[in-house]
């Protein structure tokens, strides 16, 4: 269990507002998972929202009057030890309101990891997302881990609640998991010392 030096705080930034979204079961799994883990996750859900279209990004705001939500995000990003996020796919690309949520900012991002689980309807799990969010995320200052988390078939893989169904899922998980908390201890550990500007 973590200590208070090793507990992490991590939006799980989720990536969309459909009506029928399946996504939801995947941001409850991860959820889950890191609370069980010790950590303080915190759920981003985009619906509950409700930001507009980007026209001005928080940092544009003069101080003191942003909107009321991207306050709120900007104080959780900044106390934030990493970014998990949660991203379907749409036509082999980043869902809109992913985008749109991710946009709203930047310096709040900066020497933070952050990690993808991604998922799909089909058999390729939203790797093809993925491979898209990897340099958005790398240009926002919160580069990927290495590994990703891919969930084909997701209203199979995963209940409702976030209980995951399918074979080995929990097992492999957790090195995910693993993986992402190394690099968010590390880099956790080097802002304390200071950054490279």
């Amino acid at each position: 269990m973590p200590t208070a030096d090793t507990r992490l705080t991590i939006p799980v930034l989720l990536g969309s507002v459909r009506r029928d979204r399946q996504g939801i079961r995947a941001a409850r799994l991860i959820f889950n998972a890191l609370t069980e883990r010790g950590h303080e996750p915190v759920l981003v859900d985009p619906l509950e929202l409700q930001l507009p279209l980007l026209d001005r990004m928080y940092k544009e705001h003069p101080k003191g009057e942003a909107p009321a939500q991207l306050e709120q995000l900007a104080t959780l990003y900044r106390r934030a030890d990493g970014f998990m996020i949660v991203s379907a796919e749409y036509n082999n690309g980043i869902p809109p309101a992913l985008k749109n949520l991710l946009d709203h900012f930047l310096e709040e991002y900066f020497w933070r990891p952050s990690a993808i689980l991604c998922y799909s309807a089909g058999q390729f799990g939203g790797v093809r997302a993925a491979m898209q969010l990897r340099m958005t995320l790398a240009e926002l200052g919160m580069p990927s881990i290495p590994s990703l988390f891919p969930i084909p078939r997701i209203g199979q893989a995963i209940d409702e609640d976030g209980t995951p169904k399918a074979e080995g899922m929990a097992r492999s998980l957790g090195r995910f998991l693993g993986e992402f908390e190394w690099y968010a201890q590390a880099l956790k550990h080097h802002r304390v010392a200071g950054v490279p500007y």
